[in-house]
């Protein structure tokens, strides 16, 4: 199998260049082929009968196309049978049963939240044609969805935009620039994308950073003037503490807080129900944190709810930036 698989390379690779774009359509007919033959056997098990003209405008093909999947069903060892009239139509033979159960009822609309979830940041749904294929008859899937999933942001447009451009990068092995903004400002940056993630509430591609001569995540919201280039790539082996996301997080700090009842519902929300040790005076909360920015940020949501308590460094610190905003609005 490895000698006819080399083989075959060698062949492509000595092949002219109208020659390779042949082979490399005729693949792409086969495979929207492949996948039209499976759409129309899933309708043929799921209603008694259809229609070649129906298949024909459900598949965006001719009539004549339809007749020639037909055939290759039946090639294949389906029973698909036709009659005219105006009682006809094409249908699987009576009597001809076939395991349709592949996945149960609550399976699928497991299967419905995720793929809606990403067509929520797609520029083409492909939320209809997949289940076309994968849900059987007797499957009753509600499109009253118990579950939304929704990954898009306010810049919906862009985002959608940018992880278009960003799989196209990743399947041809070429890299894409773009200018990042990051706490010491702007930079340009060009990257080898491996994959696009969602992790910690935000949308990042990971990838090899020419510039910092490493592996790197980047966050789409802050990449700007995104273009792919020309440039091409090898993938690189990814250490598995990189690839996880673990590596991303320096030594934990630990602050101590004493926030007011009324912020309760917050502290829920953020960190679960059990964060807090309740006191008279207030809700007392020991909280590990590896970003100073984002926990002092998250602490001046607070108001006059919070105060710091500890270490004595970090409760001056916090001291400090709440005298700078003291000054700021007590300018003459």
């Amino acid at each position: 199998m490895h000698l006819i698989c080399i083989g075959a390379i060698i062949v492509f690779a000595n092949m002219t260049y109208c020659c390779r774009i042949c082979v490399l359509y005729c693949a792409w007919v086969m495979k929207m082929k492949l996948d039209r033959l499976i759409g129309i056997l899933t309708i043929l098990l799921q209603n008694e009968k259809t229609t070649a003209p129906e298949l024909a405008r459900r598949f965006e093909v001719s009539r004549r196309t339809i007749l020639r999947d037909i055939d290759a069903l039946c090639l294949a060892g389906i029973p698909v049978v036709t009659a005219r009239g105006g009682d006809g139509g094409i249908s699987i033979m009576e009597g001809y049963k076939i395991n349709k159960n592949v996945l149960t009822a609550e399976e699928l609309q497991a299967l419905v939240a995720g793929l809606k979830g990403i067509d929520s940041v797609s520029r083409q749904s492909q939320f209809e044609g997949l289940m076309t294929k994968l849900a059987p008859s007797n499957a009753m899937i509600s499109l009253t969805d118990s579950i939304v999933i929704d990954l898009s942001s306010y810049y919906k447009d862009s985002l959608s935009e940018k992880i278009e451009l960003l799989k196209h990068a990743i399947a041809q092995r070429r890299t894409a620039r773009f200018n990042y903004y990051y706490p010491k400002g702007e930079m340009l940056r060009e990257v080898e994308p491996y994959f696009i993630e969602f992790k910690w509430s935000a949308w990042y591609v990971f990838g090899w950073c020419r510039l910092r001569q490493d592996f790197r995540r980047f966050k789409l919201n802050r990449l700007w003037d995104l273009a792919l280039t020309d440039s091409p790539f090898e993938p690189r082996p990814i250490p598995p503490e990189q690839e996880s996301g673990g590596y991303a997080f320096p030594e934990p700090h630990n602050i101590k807080i004493l926030f007011d009842k009324s912020v309760r519902f917050r502290l829920i929300e953020s960190y679960g129900l059990h964060c807090y040790e309740e006191r008279e005076d207030g809700l007392f909360m020991s909280l590990d944190y590896t970003n100073r920015d984002y926990i002092f940020s998250w602490l001046l949501g607070f108001g006059d709810k919070a105060e710091v308590l500890g270490p004595e460094e970090t409760r001056a610190e916090f001291r400090r930036m709440a005298e700078n905003i003291f000054k700021l609005y007590h300018r003459t």
